[in-house]
């Protein structure tokens, strides 16, 4: 699983990244993680916010920070 951070590299940006980690690592699940700065490469994702959570290039949120719950739910293997 690739999981992708896109933003600045703000404290909500941060906090995201810090909360999907966590909810990996509660899950049991492997992943890469890579935190997209680059606005050019943000651009290349349909999202009109930041941050934004990317995973296997599929765009979960944007523009919010999802609850440990929501995050739980989307990574869940199914």
């Amino acid at each position: 699983m690739l999981i992708k951070i896109l933003g600045s590299g703000c404290a909500k940006c941060n906090r995201l990244e810090q909360l999907t980690r966590e909810a990996v690592a509660e899950l049991g699940l492997e992943a890469s993680f890579e935190h997209v700065r680059e606005m050019d490469r943000i651009m290349a994702y349909p999202i009109m916010t930041t941050p934004a959570l990317v995973v296997d290039e599929q765009v979960l949120v944007s523009g919010r920070m999802p609850s440990k719950d929501e995050l739980l739910s989307w990574l869940q293997p199914r």
